[in-house]
């Protein structure tokens, strides 16, 4: 006597499933906005678990309902699924050509079920679809990269997916299928339970993505300024100390730019503080649009910011503060404010940040007294 049969391991299944989409919904609820895919995963799992409770019925309430309906909810939940990953990606999702797909299936299987019945073409079929909707499901991801644990967990679970279906439909020949997804075949058994595993894995596999996610938002927001997404000052300082003591190494030179804003209180007090904080944005932009990959832009306050300048020389940090000035200077669509700056270069072995930050902060209060949109030289 077996321990488990296909209809207990379905069961199961539901169970399951419908336990992780309330898990799912509640981070739904508690994690941001911007952590897409949550609510379709969510869905996804309560829709499994209502296919689930159909199928194990199967022989107690009508083929209607446990044949047609439930393997309509499952390739649909498992679609649900692939939709929601795309949009945790960041991709819209067409759902057309899939419930097309879907849709045709049904028919072709309603068809093997009530007019001419064959369960080796329902099986057939079903795998087929099965199988397509993962691979997708597993294309997906490794576009996206595997590089951590959660990712490529979620694609070995689907790559393992993709080819369990393949291989049922290659073993059909010689290996029992039965008559029925709840025959007592050990290749049935083994089949639904990779499945219910496949279900399981993947919806710790989606946990964990979201909570990966969290975590490079929170790190995001606790090094960035939250108005103009340049680096807060506390991270500014930190890159500012580590290219210093590459410079030291390398005896290379550094150079640090200070800017502010020229009259930014002004454009507060006529315009308003929301056009004020447009003006911010868009100078944020504009310089980072003029920066190399290694260089650094800081917001250490108000209107004043900082670019880090890693083995750069004083004529070429002059070049740069210049370049930002002109552009700082053109008019946009919204008021526009010229920038004063300051550039200062380490000058040895025993220079340091709050130096190089000085004489810079000093040339710029120079730049200031003497007409502003300027760039003085420490």
């Amino acid at each position: 006597m077996q321990l488990f049969d296909p209809r207990t391991v379905i069961v199961l299944t539901g169970i399951m499933s419908g336990m992780m989409a309330l898990v799912l919904n509640s981070l739904r609820r508690s994690y941001p906005q911007s952590i897409r895919g949550l609510k379709q995963w969510s869905l996804a799992l309560s829709i499994l678990f209502l296919a689930g409770g159909l199928t194990a019925g199967r022989g107690f309430i009508p083929d209607l309902l446990s044949l047609s309906l439930s393997n309509f909810l499952l390739f649909y939940g498992l679609y649900i699924a692939y939709a929601g990953t795309q949009l945790f990606f960041g991709q819209k999702p067409h759902p057309t050509v899939w419930l097309a797909l879907i849709a045709a299936v049904v028919l072709f299987q309603a068809w093997y079920t009530y007019v001419a019945p064959s369960y080796a073409m329902r099986l057939h079929s079903a795998n087929l679809i099965i199988s397509c909707l993962f691979g997708s499901h597993a294309w997906l991801v490794s576009r996206q990269g595997t590089t951590t644990f959660s990712r490529r967990l979620v694609f070995a679970v689907m790559v393992t997916m993709t080819l369990v279906p393949l291989v049922r439909l290659l073993t059909a020949s010689i290996a029992p299928t039965g008559d029925d997804v709840l025959s007592d075949s050990p290749f049935q058994l083994l089949y639904v339970t990779s499945f219910a595993l496949s279900v399981l894995l993947f919806s710790i596999g989606a946990v964990l993505m979201a909570t990966d996610q969290l975590r490079g938002e929170l790190e995001h927001l606790a090094t960035h300024d939250s108005l103009t997404n340049a680096l807060n000052r506390r991270r500014m300082n930190e890159h500012c100390q580590q290219e210093l003591d590459r410079s030291k190494r390398s005896g290379r030179s550094l150079a640090v730019l200070v800017m502010d804003l020229d009259h930014f209180k002004a454009i507060n007090d006529t315009h308003g503080h929301q056009a004020g904080d447009k003006v911010l944005v868009d100078f944020v932009a504009k310089v980072q649009s003029l920066l190399r990959q290694p260089d650094r832009l800081g917001r250490f306050g108000g209107e004043e910011f900082v670019v880090l300048l890693p083995e750069t020389g004083l004529d070429d940090a002059v070049a740069v503060a210049e370049r930002i000035r002109q552009v700082s200077a053109v008019a946009g669509e919204g008021p526009s404010c010229s920038v004063s700056i300051g550039v200062s270069e380490s000058l040895s072995t025993g220079d340091s940040i709050e130096a190089l930050l000085a004489r810079a902060d000093a040339a710029m209060y120079r730049s200031k007294a003497n007409g502003r949109n300027r760039v003085e030289i420490a």
